[in-house]
């Protein structure tokens, strides 16, 4: 392998969660490493057999054909002012933090020649009445399309914006509604899939092998992404290159298995049941958004794969470098000992801004001046790692050599890798979401969904008979 590649491999700095670094009572030891060894040989073998089975697709989809989502991209780049997402959880997540870290912090507020002819990209991942009025008042329904992504075609919330979008469409387009609506949706089954067939409307395949929150990869984030004009291409490079690193089955050569296993053993050797995730750039901070999902949704589970009562699964927490130095550090330095914190750093920001030579008769400014900003968010990621290591507190790094797309699809792959190794782990599926599923299945009773007549019933019941209490 080149040099160059290796230039451009994210890496992971554990030194300060080695009981070296912060003492036997908080560290990881070589103990504790050697005593996962037959459960990191386990696993690995188990998730070898998904893949291979083709059971659990994510592994492989940095192997996607682009071309489908270019070619739309480049038919839809002119035409349209706006590309809107109705979509939630895993099918606006990931596409918002790739975005959000690709695209210019303010893509949306440049003119469209300053975003080389690209629509705006809007993320409608929620239902509060005020925020999508507010949107749908705001935007131009004739230079506006609507991509609505639910694999099952029942998500609530996103048939709810489908519906209220549609109607919207036919009152002020009529029958030119359909030129403003594509579907990202399962491939065979489901209400949208019945949708696209009747009304003829434009449609892309969900593999049936992927979940949500693991599917930016598809169709789900890959179409928006290329519409908002990321590169996509060199995204599943990046992914590529991290599959390639995560084939190891020894955690000491495995990125992905480092990464669960840390924090596997900070959990359950150490009492580190919040995972911390304070990325020190603003336009990596949802990475940390959607990385709350997929640690959160993948290990938090009841009970394990031989059906006992497990409760596992850490709390994840995003927290922003500088800013949270301000807010939450002090709770991290001081506070409890039940976290873990990973930094996310930035080599080489794409732009150097200086700090001018003012005020230099005030000995507080002075020394800021001739100095950059790229050297100060630096040195206060330090400042952070140090307080928490002076502190016995775990911590770890994961290093960008810069934030480009490359970097960003090596760091999605990894954190995927790490979430289905981590599960092994704990003995759990980390694929599944019962406890979101119940959640479902209460809105479908309370709004009258047919076919959930008697726990609506039971409910009701309930309801009448609670006696609540307020202030």
């Amino acid at each position: 392998m080149s040099d160059n590649k290796r230039d451009q491999d994210i890496l992971i700095d554990f030194t300060n969660s080695l009981e070296e670094s912060i003492g036997p009572q908080h560290g990881i030891s070589p103990a504790d490493f050697a005593s996962i060894e037959q459960a990191t040989m386990e696993t690995h073998g188990r998730l070898q057999k998904l893949k291979e089975s083709g059971e659990i697709g994510f592994f492989d989809l940095h192997k996607s054909d682009t071309k489908p989502f270019k070619k739309f991209a480049s038919r839809t780049r002119e035409k349209f002012e706006n590309f809107v997402v109705l979509g939630i959880g895993g099918s606006a997540l990931g596409t918002n933090a790739i975005h959000s870290a690709l695209n210019s912090s303010f893509h949306n507020s440049l003119t469209k020649r300053k975003r080389n002819g690209y629509p705006k990209l809007l993320v409608v991942d929620n239902i509060d009445p005020d925020w999508l009025e507010e949107l749908l008042q705001t935007v131009d329904l004739k230079k506006t399309i609507f991509n609505v992504i639910s694999k099952s075609g029942t998500t609530a919330e996103t048939m709810s914006q489908f519906m209220i979008v549609v109607e919207r469409l036919k009152k002020k387009l009529k029958g030119k509604w359909k030129n403003k609506i594509v579907l990202t949706t399962d491939g065979g089954k489901g209400v949208l899939r019945e949708l696209a067939d009747e009304f003829n409307l434009l449609a892309f395949d969900i593999p049936n092998n992927v979940g949500g929150r693991f599917s930016v990869f598809t169709s789900v984030g890959l179409l928006p992404l290329a519409c908002a004009g990321v590169d996509i291409d060199s995204l599943l490079k990046g992914a590529e290159r991290m599959a390639q690193r995560c084939a190891a089955s020894s955690i000491m050569e495995n990125p992905a298995y480092l990464f669960g296993a840390l924090h596997y053993l900070a959990d359950r050797r150490k009492g580190k049941n919040i995972s911390v995730m304070m990325p020190y750039s603003s336009k990596l901070y949802s990475v940390a958004d959607w990385y709350r999902q997929l640690w959160a949704e993948s290990l938090g589970k009841r009970y394990s794969l031989d059906g006992k009562e497990c409760f596992t699964g850490q709390t994840p927490v995003k927290a922003l470098g500088a800013t949270d130095q301000h807010s939450q550090v002090q709770l991290y330095v001081e506070g409890p000992h039940d976290k873990i914190t990973t930094f996310i750093e930035v080599e080489n920001f794409s732009r150097t801004v200086t700090i001018p030579k003012l005020f230099e008769e005030k000995e507080a400014l002075k020394y800021l001046g001739g100095k950059s900003l790229n050297q100060l968010i630096s040195t206060e990621m330090k400042g952070t790692e140090y307080a928490l290591t002076s502190h016995n507190r775990p911590n770890l790094t994961i290093r960008l050599p810069k934030i480009n797309a490359h970097a960003i699809g090596q760091l999605i792959f990894m954190l995927e890798t790490a979430t289905a190794f981590a599960g092994g782990l704990y003995g759990i599926n980390p694929f599944d979401q019962p406890g979101v599923e119940f959640g479902k299945q209460f809105t479908y009773a309370k709004m009258g969904r047919e076919g959930f007549e008697k726990m609506r019933s039971e409910l009701e019941e309930k309801t009448a008979n609670a006696k609540r209490r307020t202030i």
